[in-house]
């Protein structure tokens, strides 16, 4: 698989030019994965990366636009709790969010934000806590995610980097396939063999690699 990600840091560029070429490179994502579900049926995907700075949020931001212009109810998850940024990609506060769910300050329902595009909602990361790891490992948090299920078509989840930190690992046990986005030419092979180990120990479902930056 490959994508190409938008020269603006912060832009969706699958709702502000849906025409553009790089736009159908995110949808021929969304068809690969839709490929991928012969055997099983995939309705939560986290995508991580080997290292940050890859292009991780730019792709799940895109890529959920993308199906939420196929009209299914999409919802997106910011489950960085310790560098977050894909509220900034729709223009959100992050006050409250998946960490104010996860120590019971409040519901879902009060955390989770519409956007602008039609079919697409937003849950952000929230107040940066001090025990990340401990919070996405904990009973709530599947409680939580099998409590979405049932309210979506699909979740998406924007996890840290899998080398850097346990979290893409546990989050990976939670979804049904995992996306891999790497850096065209600034990730050495054996970091990404690394990093699909790692995912691999969990037994995670890699659902193939996303590289970004694709010089034509």
């Amino acid at each position: 698989m490959s994508a190409q990600t938008s020269k603006s840091k912060y832009a969706t560029i699958t709702s502000i030019n849906p025409k553009s070429p790089v736009s159908e490179a995110y949808r021929t994502l969304r068809t690969n994965i839709t490929f991928s579900e012969l055997d099983q049926e995939v309705k939560k995907i986290m995508i991580t990366s080997p290292q940050s700075g890859e292009g991780r949020s730019t792709t799940i931001a895109n890529l959920a636009v993308t199906y939420a212009q196929e009209n299914k109810r999409v919802l997106l998850i910011d489950t960085d709790l310790r560098k977050p940024t894909l509220h900034q990609f729709f223009h959100k506060a992050n006050i409250r969010g998946l960490t104010s769910i996860l120590v019971n300050q409040i519901q879902a329902v009060d955390a989770i934000q519409e956007t602008d595009i039609p079919n697409l909602y937003f849950l952000p990361s929230g107040n940066i806590p001090p025990n990340p790891s401990d919070l996405l490992a904990s009973k709530r948090m599947r409680a939580l995610m099998a409590q979405l299920e049932a309210e979506y078509d699909l979740i998406l989840l924007d996890s840290p980097p899998v080398l850097d930190l346990t979290d893409a690992q546990i989050l990976s046990t939670m979804c049904d396939g995992v996306l891999l986005v790497i850096n065209h030419g600034k990730v050495k092979r054996q970091v990404v063999q690394k990093a699909l180990l790692n995912l691999e120990h969990v037994k995670a479902r890699v659902l193939g690699v996303v590289i970004n930056n694709i010089k034509h």
